[in-house]
């Protein structure tokens, strides 16, 4: 018994509205995933291009795609071909020529066009280590550079002076070739760049001594880069037209520096924020007073309230890193206040420390006649056993 065969708007994973642009791209998808040359020795894989390659048959042809939505896969019962579908007369060529072009290495024939054109340059990547006042603030910095530089010989031509480079023999100048692949579909034609030339039509038979031939020599070149305030670690600065040169006129690439921002002591950021922790004495978070906290534009006096616990959070409104999108926004500056407890004290001071426990409620003699309290508890039989202190 035959295998029945799925819908192939189901195998194309298209609807029965879909447009012929729309089918078509669905197809290359799946031809592209299920190719054999892609998946040799996989038959599961073949089958599933076949079944694919067969719905687009049907379907980006007009008057079958009419016949199979009025008669389904009954209007094309008998005919012959892989999968039982008769291929013959299908044109396969603009969709497998971008496909075995992917194969190969030659791309389409459309890119390939495109790169006989005016190309930019690629661009360079470098980065700078900066401050993080400097990123706060801004600055500027200096970053050098190997950058290719057009030949002085030969003037970029890559040919040896009073020689010229001559039209491609294998391409005829146009920077391309012309390839034929067998695919299960016959005969197909793939367009691919030119071995001889690189896709530039032409060759260069005497080279340029000093720059062998590429038209460009590598210098060692130092650039200032403007740091914007307010930038972030691992962000970039653009610097246009100073990457890689261009090929057929085109412009050259940018240099893209990316910022490495140092870390600080004191504060920490978080977007446009800053955050810190400034420690208070144990008499001024009780009665009060000034202290001095450290931020990036200096040091500010602030009022602490009296009777302030640890962890209190304190803002300092526009203290943070400025917006590099608008200098006149700034973040804030978010402080943490840690009291201090002494751990070396004189006896004097411990002596006053005592009576301000009294006079603030006894806590500490509270908590001494309660552990004098247990002592009888820590031991058996009712004897008067030896004191445990709570924090053994």
């Amino acid at each position: 018994m035959a295998e029945q065969k799925r819908d192939y708007y189901e195998v194309l994973g298209v609807d029965k509205n879909a447009d012929e642009a729309t089918i078509k791209k669905a197809y290359r998808v799946l031809a592209k995933k299920y190719h054999p040359d892609m998946n040799p020795g996989d038959a599961e894989a073949e089958k599933k291009f076949k079944e694919a390659s067969e719905a687009y048959a049907v379907l980006s042809d007009p008057e079958k795609k009419r016949q199979y939505d009025q008669y389904g896969h009954a209007a094309f019962d008998g005919m012959g071909g892989a999968g039982g579908f008769d291929f013959s007369g299908m044109d396969f060529s603009d969709i497998f020529g971008d496909i075995f072009g992917d194969f190969f290495g030659g791309g389409s024939s459309r890119s390939r066009a495109r790169n006989n054109g005016p190309m930019k340059g690629a661009n360079v990547r470098t980065s700078v280590r900066i401050t993080f006042e400097e990123a706060v603030f801004g600055c500027s910095k200096e970053i050098e550079l190997t950058v290719k530089e057009t030949c002085k010989t030969c003037n970029g031509s890559g040919a040896k002076p009073g020689t010229t480079p001559e039209t491609c023999s294998k391409c005829g100048g146009k920077g391309q070739v012309m390839y034929t692949q067998q695919s299960f579909f016959g005969t197909v034609r793939n367009v691919q760049t030119c071995p001889d030339c690189q896709g530039t039509g032409k060759v260069i038979k005497e080279k340029c001594a000093d720059c062998n031939g590429t038209g460009y020599i590598p210098m060692r070149k130092r650039y200032s880069v403007d740091i914007p305030a307010g930038i972030d670690n691992g962000q970039s600065v653009r610097q246009p037209g100073l990457g890689e040169p261009g090929t057929g006129g085109g412009p050259r690439g940018d240099v893209l520096v990316e910022v490495i921002v140092g870390r600080h002591p004191i504060f920490q950021r978080q977007d446009f924020n800053i955050f810190s922790t400034v420690p208070v004495s144990y008499a001024v978070a009780t009665l009060g007073g000034e202290i001095f906290i450290d931020t990036v534009d200096g040091k500010v006096i602030y009022e602490v309230k009296p009777g302030t616990q640890t962890d209190t959070k304190v803002r300092l409104k526009g203290k943070g890193v400025p917006s590099w999108r608008n200098k006149d926004v700034r973040g804030d500056h978010y402080v943490t206040l840690v009291v201090q407890v002494p751990d070396k004290l004189s006896n004097e001071a411990k002596e006053l420390l005592r009576q301000f426990d009294a006079l603030t409620g006894d806590s500490l003699n509270a908590t001494k006649t309660a552990a004098d309290q247990s002592g009888d508890a820590n031991t058996g039989n009712g004897k008067k056993g030896k004191k445990k202190k709570f924090w053994e």
